[in-house]
């Protein structure tokens, strides 16, 4: 299975067997973080693996026990979160290619170790390992929003538009929330996000993009579209009633 193949199948898993994992399969994921693109540049990361299993790490999680888990660090810069988010949904896929699950962990509870690395500040978890039970589902157990509820189309929209709509309609999200709206025209989607009252927290919102854009992205490679990730200021300029613009998927032609 393509990590591709994987956004129409995984599934948020939180009941793991405390089992070892190889460590050649550690290592590849450890390759798979250095080789993953990143959504800005200029924004050091760093990933730890959390051995709860030979090492007997206590990590409070929020009832997710899970044998392993991904911490990844990054600097405290703008877009710092979403830019982790991004590179932490594209690991994410790639366990599901190796037969395993894992699922984003929103609040986590730390030891101070788990706080820092040097200059860089926890940004999010992801648990990890062999699913008791099956790590993925069928496409009709997916609760999402339908596309006409997400979306405002200008015009009739592309192929490739619609492909990258619907990875986008199944990227997961904190609560379910699926915060995100699209407005379709041309050549480009203009990507916004819901404006909601009091819950989800500037974090958690920034992380929930990361993990869209990283679906966004990850179509387009399969898809051999050459897309931009970009914020326009023609669109960041104006004030919107109920959402607010974070970047534009723009497709070169």
């Amino acid at each position: 299975m393509t990590i591709y193949n994987t956004i129409f199948v995984r599934k948020s898993v939180r009941s793991y067997k405390m089992e070892s994992l190889s460590e050649e399969l550690l290592d590849s994921l450890r390759d798979a973080y250095e080789e993953r693109q990143k959504l800005f540049m200029g924004i050091e990361t760093e990933l730890e693996i959390i051995d709860c299993v030979n090492k007997r790490e206590k990590i409070a999680m929020f009832g997710v026990k899970a044998p392993y888990y991904l911490a990844l660090y990054t600097e405290e810069k703008d877009k710092g979160i979403m830019n982790a988010g991004y590179i932490m949904e594209q690991l994410s896929l790639f366990l599901y290619t190796k037969g395993l699950g894992c699922c984003f962990v929103g609040s986590p509870v730390v030891g101070r170790k788990y706080k820092a690395i040097g200059n860089k500040k926890l940004a999010c978890i992801l648990a990890f390992g062999k699913a008791k039970g099956s790590a993925v589902r069928v496409p009709s157990e997916f609760k999402r929003m339908e596309m006409n509820q997400l979306c405002v189309f200008k015009e009739q929209p592309r192929q490739w538009m619609r492909q990258l709509l619907e990875v986008s309609r199944l990227a997961p999200s904190s609560m379910n929330s699926q915060p995100w709206r699209f407005l379709v025209y041309d050549n480009k989607i203009h990507v916004f996000s819901k404006k909601s009252g009091l819950g989800t927290s500037k974090k958690l919102k920034e992380l929930n993009f990361g993990i869209l854009f990283a679906h966004m992205m990850v179509a387009a490679e399969e898809l051999w579209l050459d897309l931009d990730l970009i914020r326009l200021e023609n669109i960041s300029q104006k004030n919107f009633e109920n959402c607010e613009y974070v970047l534009s998927a723009v497709l070169n032609t």
